[in-house]
Parts: C-alpha cells; structure tokens; sequence
C-alpha cells in the first residue's frame, strides 16, 4: 500500500498555515532571495513509488527539493549528489526530509502533489548511586553479586541509546572494565578518538551541530563534547559503570554505577546550552538509533506545549522504535505541580515521573532556644564549630537578599536568613555572602517545594531548609532581640522512611492529548541523583578527585535514564518480550506504598494521586516476573490513533515506514479500551454506565496458573469484573476480560475523580492495574481525587 505520510523539515519562524484558499491570494514568486529557514514537510508520494529512478530516499528528497528550490536544482544539475539545501533525509521515523528554504519557496510546495503540509522549525529542552540499592538491583548479600542485577546479568549486551546534550568521553562511569564487545548488530559510530570510545562507550554523534554545518558544505564529523552536565549524568545512570569511591564535595560516599552497569552506551547529541533540542535534530538521532541497533532509547527532554503525535519527533521517532522492538522511556516534565503539564504522553512511550530517594546530606539549624531544623547542605566543611552565631534576616523586600543588601556592615561575622529567588542566585548570593565576611547562610526555599530541599555546593557553610522550618524560624527571630544559631553538619543520612515522595516539579496528569490514558506512567528516583558530570556546578573546591567528577542533578531527566537502564535489564532477561510488555511488566508490579508502609505522598504530605504517581513507584525485582502483561503491538495503536481524530495522512505519517491506512476501514478504538496497564473512564453522561475489555498474557514461570480478580474502589462507583477468575494452561495464553464502571445507585457518580484499582491474584503474583474514574472531562484543570480506594 502507499505510504501516505512523508516528511520534509524546512526554516521558518512563523507558522504558516498552507491552505489552497490562501495560496489563490498569494502572489508566490519561484526563486530562493529570501531568508533561508528549517521546515518539516509532510509528502505524501512515497520514495516505494520511484526506488526505480533514483538510488536512495535522500536523493529522491533532493529532487522534490530541487523542483520547487531555484538553487537546489542548480546543485543537482553540475553535482547529482549535492544536497547542500537539505539538511536530514528520514528514513525511519517520518518519510520526508528537512531542508532549508525560503517562505516563498514553502507556498510553492503547497501547489505540488507530493506535498501534505510543511511544519515551521520547533525547539525542545531538557527535563532537568545510591538509586541502584533503593530500588532493589544490589541485593542484600555479597555487595554486587544479588539481587536482579545477578539475574539479568547487569544488562550485558544491551545497547542503550541516550538523547540529551554531549557527554564527557573520557569519564570513568564510561570506562571499558569488565566489558564485552557490543554485539554484531551495533551499526553505529563513536567519533571521539578510540582512547574514549571503548567498549562501553560505542556510540558518540552529534546532530544539531553537524546539521548546522552541513548546509555550509562541511561534511566533517563534529564532536558531541558537553556543553552542560545534563547528557554526561542521564548517560552515566542509565548505564555507567562501576566507580568506586564515587561522592559529591565529600558526601554519599560509594561505589556509583548505572541501572545496567554492563550495557553499552551511545549517545546522540541533540541538544545545545544556547539552542535547546532542535525537533530535526531529534528526529535525525531517532531514525539513525533504530537503523544502528539499539536495544533502549533514554530521552530526557520535551515540550511543554500539548502538541499533536503527528508532529512530536519523540512520538513519531518512538513509534518506528516500538515496530523495531526498541524500548523508549521519556521524562514527564518539570512543570509540576499543576495538573494537565505532563510531557511526551503517547502511549507508546514510557512517561517517567520523578520521586525523592532515601538520602539527605544533613545540616541542622539549632536555635538558642535549643529548637532544632534538619535542612540539607552539599558542602559541609570539617570541624565547623558548632557555634551559636548572631542571627540577621533581609527584613526589606521580599526577604530574598538581593545584592544591595548584602554589604559588610550588615552581615560580617553572622548567620544571614535568606529566602530563594530574587535577582540572585542561591549560590550567587552565598558568594556576596562569603566576601562580604559572613559566618554561614540559612537558605529557605520556596513554600511549592514542601518538604524538598535541592542542595547546592556553596562557597561558605549554608544550610538550606523547606519553608516550613524557614517560618518557624523567622518567628523566633521575631520572639527575642539578640536570635542565635549554629550550623551542625551530620554527613550523609540514608533510610527517610518517608521516601519515596512525589517531587513537586514533577509535571502531573491528565494527559492533554489523550485524556483516556493515564499520564505518567511510573515514577522513579529524580531528586538530587548522584551521577557523573564533566565538572560540579558550585563553588565549594571538590575535597578529592572523584568529588569532581560526581554531582547531584533532579528533574523527570534523571528518572527517566533509571528507567532506561531497568528496561535494558528486563529486555536482557526476557529477549522476546514487546516494549509494551516490558511497559507492562513495570506499571503492574509498581510500589505504591513508602517504606513506612503507608500511602506514597506527595511534597505536602498528601497522599499522591495517580497524576503525580502514575502506577507507582518501580520495583525492579517484582517487573521482572510480573505473571501477566498487557500485550501491545506497534499495528495496535493505529485504530486507536484513529479514534483520536487523526486524518488518515496524519496516522499514516505517524506509523511510517508502516502502510498507509484508511481509517473508515478500521474499527476505531476508543481510548478507554486500548490494552493498557492502567484504566480511565468517564462516567459523564447517561446511562452512567462504561465497559472497558482488556487482555493479559501469562507470563509466568508456570504454564498453570489461576487469578481472580480483586477491585478496591470508592462506595462512589460499582465495578463488576467479567469473568472474575482467570485460568492459564501455558505460557504465553491470552485470557480477555470486561471491567463495568456504573455510577452509585444506577445514577451519575458523586464527587469528581475516584482512584481506585483492579488487582488480579493468584498465589505467586498480584498483577495491578490504577483505575481512575472521572464525573467529567478533565478540561477545566480539575483533578483533584476526591476518593481513593487501595494501595
């Protein structure tokens, strides 16, 4: 069948809505003077059509070019190979090309019968040790040798591939010890020099400068080098390998290692400090990972606006990577804690939320009251004494001690309270601080952060404290004239009992492109993960060598890459499984107790909601033999995609290098009743009453197996499972079910979100699914569940 959705990317600032109706009023002149600018273009003649005529996808591309571009056309007539105006040729995840013209030559496209639409240039960011052991890798005996990591064999053999900004080649989390070669069906390249690219470290290519350069003619390899620390810390958690020693300015002490220590790692460029994540440039990695052979794609970035699948380049990259088995786990966002932010929400992709971890790096604030505040600080200098220092607060303004109040006169031989934010810096104000000869800092962050506190390796002692500690204290310097305090510095403390909590930046639910899905998926660690960087980010001096190499970072990007890592592990295991099974396998073991064995909460306290915490939070050992998986093929999605309203060029450019299809020749499926882990319905009009079918595939180590079905729900709704018992005779046997969600009494259903979940249980297994049922659509940022039932 014909591929109906091609691609083209093309520059231009605006976004030009190409419309038959406006191009009769358009007065286009056919020639390339004016500004030259980046487009997607979607086409809808397929490269199948002319394999006859021209050799390759991107020489075809340049003929369409050529067709419309005055210049390009010049270039292919003295050079047949000249391709100087076109930037990337796709040939996996979009059946088009990116190229630079002009606007004019943009509508002169729109006239021709290849063409579908042109998608104006669209810029992405980043999703800004201990970790291994928390979630249960490392086993109890024999240091590295128990636990999953023994079983799944550390992931070796496994290639994850790894989108973000450059990485620093060279680090020891990328050094060769204990490493194979990569397997024979690595196609990629490493384009630092062979002293840094080993056998862990396979892969090195950057994207968004060799696209800047190759429309200048400059066809030389640039190398991925870091600009930030962000590509080097996600790279090294999701499969560094074991460093001993490894500590940040002197705390958490230990050996580091990724998820999958004996994985190897390529990374692609595609990000830059002053540019972002261009979307061509990510779609470029993407469609060169799944040709190269990689077995996971780790991507930490997104976008914050709610863009449709049909011209996401995660989304559309993902897909083609679900068809090649390739597994994608991407980062929720930081745009937490309002509802409807969470990013990269296709349902093929694995949306990571992220959580606290067990581990603080103490610093207490004792009062001369005696009253004690436990805060955090990076930077704990030895043997500071425990003195009770004169206490001052910036009492102008909002309290966040802009420079101008910080002078000598003020603050020398004292303990400053200052509030973040402001015109500086945390760290910045530490220096004004430092200089002007001030004893200490007391940092209070900010009341959205509840009980979080981001450390940072300041230039003189600080502590930083939550806002809650931050009022009390300010009160009591309220209560007396001469407030006092010390700085005691406890080391690393491991074991909060609290942990894990939903971070507060981590961006919530529902999901805006498709509100039947729930979004995210899962959590993982993301708060203050210690992880390689090519430097630190303070300004304390590192107390030893590995202390400059190691860091702490938080965000959706540092879950993400632990995710990742785990994916490769699970896949090492079970080579066969889909990536929708090994999705499967993560949401439905998931922890939704914290280790006090009460409900995982939020930074307030709150019990989390399945917005912010998705199934849970993972649990590596019990994915790894999850009994029954919800089974998804990449063909699945389409009736689906159908479903959502999709043009059927618009599905098509989507499932590309798929066949094209129709969807009035499909049975659409609606989102409640795609085979997902988790269960969202709507009981927002009459009858009140809604079925969702499902289907689990028994994974189990025994063929013979038996589950019955358990629902914990609000009195707010009725659910009825049909059958309520499951019967296995091998493996790999498919069994279909029927959840019914009615409203209480046969009538609307009270309140607006119940949570609740359906369990099935046989003797060795409990396979979970989160259910969330809604009053209405979540359109009006109303999320808040008003009943909760099981965890």
């Amino acid at each position: 069948m014909a591929h109906l959705g091609a691609v083209l990317c093309i520059r231009v600032a605006l976004v030009v809505v190409l419309l038959p109706s406006l191009l009769a009023t358009v007065a286009v002149a056919h020639n390339d003077t004016g500004e030259h600018k980046n487009y997607l273009i979607i086409v809808r003649k397929p490269y199948e059509y002319d394999h006859n005529v021209y050799k390759t996808v991107s020489s075809w591309h340049a003929s369409l070019l050529a067709s419309v571009c005055d210049t390009a056309k010049e270039e292919l007539a003295t050079d047949p190979g000249a391709e100087t105006r076109l930037i990337y040729s796709y040939r996996n995840v979009v059946n088009g090309f990116c190229a630079r013209v002009t606007r004019e030559e943009v509508y002169e496209m729109a006239k021709k019968d290849w063409f579908v639409k042109a998608i104006p240039e669209k810029t992405y960011k980043l999703m800004t040790t201990y970790t291994p052991k928390m979630v249960g890798l490392t086993g109890a005996p024999a240091a590295y040798h128990g636990g999953l990591w023994n079983r799944s064999n550390m992931g070796e053999g496994m290639i994850i591939g790894v989108l973000d900004d450059g990485i620093a080649a060279g680090h020891p989390s990328f050094d060769a010890a204990g490493m194979g070669p990569p397997p024979a069906r690595w196609k990629g390249r490493c384009d630092f020099n062979s002293s840094v690219c080993n056998n862990k470290l396979i892969g090195a290519r950057s994207f968004f400068e060799s696209a800047k350069w190759k429309w200048r003619g400059v066809d030389d390899p640039v190398l991925p080098v870091y600009e930030l620390a962000h590509g080097t810390h996600t790279s090294s958690t999701a499969g560094g390998n074991f460093v001993p020693g490894a500590n940040v300015m002197g705390n958490g002490f230990g050996t580091a290692a990724g998820m999958a220590p004996r994985a190897h790692l390529a990374l692609y460029q595609v990000c830059s400090e002053d540019r972002g994540c261009d979307r061509d440039d990510i779609l470029a990695a993407m469609d060169d990972a799944v040709d190269e052979g990689v077995d996971v794609l780790s991507i930490s970035l997104g976008d914050d606006e709610a863009g449709d699948f049909a011209g996401d380049p995660v989304a559309l990259g993902a897909y083609t990577a679900i068809m090649r088995g390739v597994f994608v786990s991407s980062s929720a966002g930081n745009n937490g804690p309002n509802p409807l932010t969470v990013s990269n929400e296709a349902p093929w992709l694995l949306t990571v939320a992220a959580s606290t971890t067990g581990r603080k790096f103490v610093a207490t604030v004792k009062l001369g009251t005696g009253v004690e505040f436990d805060g955090e600080a990076l930077y704990q200098p030895p043997n500071f004494p425990s003195t009770q220092w004169p206490l001052i607060a910036d009492t102008r303004g909002d309290g966040t001690c802009s420079d101008e109040h910080l002078m000598k006169e003020h603050v020398a031989g004292k303990l400053v309270v200052c509030n973040q934010g402001g015109n500086l810096t945390g760290l910045r104000k530490g220096s004004y601080l430092h200089d002007a000869g001030a004893a200490g800092m007391v940092l209070i962050g900010p009341e959205f952060m509840g009980s979080m506190v981001q450390p940072k390796s300041h230039i003189l002692p600080v502590a930083q404290i939550v806002y809650l500690s931050g009022e009390e204290l300010k009160a009591y310097m309220k209560s007396t004239k001469s407030p006092t305090a010390a700085l005691i510095y406890k080391g690393t403390v491991f074991g909060d009992r609290k942990t894990p909590e939903v971070a507060p930046f981590s961006s919530r639910g529902p999901s805006r492109q498709n509100q039947g899905i729930l979004k995210p998926d899962i959590t993982g660690p993301g708060v203050n993960i210690i992880a390689g960087v090519p430097v630190t980010s303070g300004l304390a001096t590192p107390p030893n060598p590995l202390a400059a190499k190691f860091d702490i970072m938080s965000g959706t990007s540092m879950a993400a890459p632990h995710l990742s890592g785990i994916a490769a592990l699970i896949k090492k295991a079970h080579p066969k499984w889909s990536p929708a099974a090994i999705k499967s396998a993560m949401m439905t073991t998931a922890d939704t107790l914290d280790r006090r064995r009460r409900p995982i909460t939020d930074q307030k306290g709150n019990n989390a909601n399945m917005f912010g915490l998705g199934a849970g939070f993972i649990n590596p050992t019990k994915a790894m033999n999850p009994g029954l998986v919800y089974d998804l093929t990449a063909q699945d999605y389409v009736p689906f995609l159908c479903g959502l309203g999709y043009s059927d060029h618009e599905v098509s450019s989507i499932i590309h290098p798929a066949p094209s299809v129709s969807c009035k020749q499909l049975p659409a499926v609606e989102q409640k009743d795609l085979n997902y882990p988790s269960i969202t319905v709507f009981l927002d009009r009459e009858p009140y009453v809604v079925s969702v079918s499902r289907a689990v595939t028994n994974v189990g180590p025994r063929g013979k197996a038996v589950y019955a079905a358990k629902v914990d729900m609000p009195a707010t709704v009725s659910v009825t499972v049909t059958p309520d018992t499951l019967r296995f005779k091998k493996v790999n046997q498919v069994s279909k079910f029927t959840v019914t969600f009615r409203g209480a009494n046969g009538g609307p259903m009270k309140g607006g979100v119940a949570e609740g979940q359906l369990r099935w249980v046989s003797p060795d297994h409990v396979v979970r699914s989160p259910i969330v049922v809604s009053a209405q659509k979540f359109l009006n940022g109303n999320t808040s569940s008003s009943d909760h039932a099981g965890h």
